[in-house]
């Protein structure tokens, strides 16, 4: 799994509060690999305030 810091790099452009729908395309559209697109379609459906709750749901995600 990537770590948050590799993802972030391909959400720059975003405007917070966001939603996992707006992140998954920003992704795409900067052109973030499979194992990217992978990890951010698995986030929790709900709206991000800033880009550290995007950072933490990811983390969240590898406990599990």
């Amino acid at each position: 799994m990537p770590n948050p810091t590799q993802i972030q790099k391909f959400l720059s452009g975003i405007h917070y509060p966001t939603d996992k729908q707006t992140l998954v395309a920003a992704a795409e559209k900067n052109g973030a690999d499979d194992e990217i697109m992978k990890t951010l379609k698995r986030l929790p459906d709900k709206r991000y305030e800033k880009p550290t709750a995007v950072t933490k749901a990811i983390g969240d995600l590898k406990r599990v």
